[in-house]
């Protein structure tokens, strides 16, 4: 499987009163590494409207391994699993300095129209963009 990786360095408004990154920055940086896979795919948010679409989040799931620490540089690694119905799943992880990872997770996201209508079926232009992502991502590295 490939996996796109996207580099973030934890800045110092990101660290807490324990001086470790706090956990919301972490579903940040998964959105942060979603739109750079999506956008080389013709698929990230403003892509996305431009062909008349939404993709908001409705599933999240995330969990934390090791925590990320002021001025960490980190790598943000995201793929798109293939799903059974017209919905997207990305799978993030976030990985430390040290190679080891500090969180896991993945976002599914429906696709709408501009109104707000769940799309059952992907329609053909953003179903080839999403089909040329899967086959990028399902290929042997």
């Amino acid at each position: 499987m490939n996996w796109d990786e996207t580099e973030i360095t934890v800045r110092f408004n990101e660290v807490d009163a324990y001086s470790v990154a706090w956990h919301g920055h972490y579903i940040a940086w998964m959105e942060v590494g979603r739109t750079e896979i999506a956008g080389k795919f013709g698929i990230d948010a403003e892509q996305l409207a431009k062909l008349g679409f939404l993709a908001p989040v409705v599933k999240l799931e995330l969990k934390y391994l090791k925590p990320a620490r002021f001025n960490e540089n980190l790598k943000v690694r995201t793929t798109l699993k293939k799903g059974e119905t017209a919905t997207l799943e990305f799978l993030s992880e976030i990985t430390g300095e040290d190679g080891k990872l500090c969180a896991k997770g993945s976002t599914i996201h429906v696709l709408t129209d501009m109104a707000g209508t769940i799309q059952y079926k992907l329609p053909d232009n953003v179903e080839k963009l999403v089909h040329n992502m899967i086959a990028w991502a399902e290929e042997d590295s």
